[in-house]
């Protein structure tokens, strides 16, 4: 008997690692994370890592409770709907995204894994959700700003260059977002007394093309309004905008620091660190549908001076002050 008894007691020692392991396994949450820019972009590995710090803030982290499956679409449609589907597929426990489309495109593909995203503009107006306060359905997250922010742009560039008096305005015409951000520029450039010109191009080949048809006249300039094709392709906008020597502000830090003139809109990786709040409440049984939409908290206004002086402007030292951040 007592040979038996240690035995068993051998294979239920032996048992316990197992145990504890399939455990584990039990435990570890997945996520699904679908973004919209290109791998290797540093503007999306900064985004990424504000997610991993907020995750570690909660307690969670890859190489113990968490599982990531990251897709990028590098700012195709077709990408969209093929890695949301994909990720859908994966039956993550919740669902990580930024902007509108490919909010949508997962909202098209399930509507019942909870979704958290980052970067929307206006969620209400774009269908995502019911309202700000109670967003129903699958969705929650973060905003990035309202339209009104827009109308500032034009402000600053007339700042920087007081003599402009015809604005380029490049967007994405084909989404609420692109209408919504070009309507508060024109309501704001009687004010200022200029003259707008749309620009709907998103491929790299049309923007450049775009840009050097509108520019050639003195007292232009440019505003970059928010959009993925935007951020894409921000370094061709920045290089095509200096070529021709147009002063041109933008709505993101990374343009700035990237040699574009100015940038003011919110912090980028700051509502990827606090969606990972969401995520956290949401693995411990909270609804998205009971999760109010977040508006940003950071806003930051930066200033390259080198580009200034390369265009022959001068920046006043009063707005020199308020920048958050000048390169020099």
């Amino acid at each position: 008997m007592r040979r038996r008894e240690f035995i068993a007691a051998l294979g239920g020692a032996a048992a316990l690692p197992l145990a504890a392991y399939a455990q584990e396994r039990v435990k570890r949450a997945r996520i699904g994370f679908l973004i919209h820019l290109a791998p290797g972009d540093p503007d999306a590995m900064a985004r990424v890592a504000g997610f991993l710090q907020g995750l570690q803030e909660q307690g969670l982290s890859t190489d113990r409770n968490v599982q990531i499956d990251y897709r990028w679409a590098v700012g195709q449609a077709k990408l969209y709907r093929q890695y949301a589907a994909e990720l859908v597929a994966l039956q993550p426990d919740v669902l990580v995204t930024t902007v509108t489309d490919t909010v949508r495109a997962l909202q098209r593909t399930t509507r019942t894994i909870p979704i958290v995203f980052t970067s929307v503009i206006d969620p209400v107006g774009s269908g995502l959700i019911a309202s700000l306060s109670h967003p129903g359905g699958n969705a929650t997250g973060f905003s990035l700003f309202e339209f009104g922010i827009s109308g500032k742009w034009l402000e600053l560039l007339k700042q920087i260059s007081p003599s402009i008096n015809r604005v380029a305005v490049l967007r994405d015409s084909a989404s609420t977002r692109g209408v919504g951000q070009f309507a508060a520029i024109q309501a704001a450039a009687s004010a200022f007394g200029v003259e707008l010109r749309p620009l709907d191009a998103q491929e790299g080949s049309e923007i450049d093309r775009a840009i050097g048809e509108f520019a050639g006249k003195e007292q232009s300039g440019l505003i970059v309004t928010s959009s993925p094709s935007a951020l894409i392709h921000r370094d061709l906008i920045i290089k095509v905008a200096a070529q021709h020597r147009l002063p041109a502000i933008y709505p993101f830090r990374p343009f700035a620091t990237g040699g574009g003139l100015a940038s003011y809109g919110p912090d980028l990786v700051d509502p990827h660190r606090r969606a990972a709040g969401y995520v956290d409440r949401i693995l411990k049984g909270e609804k998205p549908a009971d999760l109010p939409v977040q508006a940003p908290t950071k806003f930051e206004l930066v200033i390259n001076l080198k580009t200034a002086k390369a265009l022959g402007l001068t920046v006043s030292p009063t707005l020199l002050a308020r920048a958050d951040e000048v390169i020099e």
